[in-house]
């Protein structure tokens, strides 16, 4: 499992690239029509983005194995940071090795370890406006082409937001960065006390995608009890 700690940049790579921050994709014509269930999606041979945008509800699996990601893509770090204070609200980066790692976790982590996470965020979180996220990761041996993320998020299986963001094209043996904003729903007062008094019942899927084709599928869960 990922640990939270400080970090500063540096590191040798064998090589380094950067993408600058991310705008929001308009997939408003691909998510036209009927909904799709995840069984119809698990049944498919190949699982596009028209299609996850069509998914009334978050995922209860994946859908799509670990094995997908040919590309050897790893998200190594995460932040997320309020647009209009510059204040970091969370950050998290994957040890260098598995000897940094925690024995016990190491023990207790399952397949799908790496492929979901918990976040616990305090009640104010959910009245910001835009946020920051900047990811890094690197990539393996071959080209990705058209590198795509989806990410939806739920209450209860009410669909919130959905992001859609395009990484491009990134090279081999390559080590990226960038930020997406992410710009919040406004969310009435009934609604965040609800979320509040219900940790862990907001989730989301995110869904990577290399030339039209998911690789990756990541999930989330929420909770927005936690004290300043």
């Amino acid at each position: 499992m990922a640990s939270v700690k400080n970090m500063s940049s540096g590191g040798n790579k064998k090589k380094s690239g950067f993408l600058a921050r991310q705008k929001k994709r308009n997939s408003d014509s691909e998510c036209s029509g009927d909904t799709i269930t995840e069984q119809e999606l698990k049944e498919m041979d190949v699982i596009k983005p028209e299609h996850v945008l069509k998914l009334a509800t978050s995922t209860e699996n994946y859908l799509c194995p670990l094995s997908a990601n040919v590309y050897g893509i790893d998200f190594t770090r995460f932040k997320i940071r309020n647009l209009d204070t510059g204040s970091v609200l969370f950050e998290i980066m994957k040890p260098d090795s598995v000897e940094e790692m925690d024995p016990q976790a190491l023990e207790d982590m399952d397949e799908n370890a790496s492929r979901f996470v918990r976040y616990q965020f305090t009640p104010q979180f959910l009245k910001l406006k835009t946020v920051g996220a900047t990811v890094e990761f690197v990539i393996g041996d071959e080209p990705v082409k058209n590198f795509r993320m989806i990410e939806r998020h739920y209450f209860r299986n009410q669909l919130l937001k959905s992001f859609d963001f395009d990484f491009g094209f990134c090279i081999p043996n390559s080590k990226n960065s960038c930020e997406h904003m992410y710009e919040f729903p406004t969310l009435s007062e009934d609604m965040m006390k609800e979320m509040v008094n219900s940790p862990y019942e907001t989730k989301s899927d995110s869904f990577y995608f290399a030339d039209g084709r998911l690789v990756m599928h990541n999930k989330a869960e929420y909770a927005y009890n936690g004290v300043q």
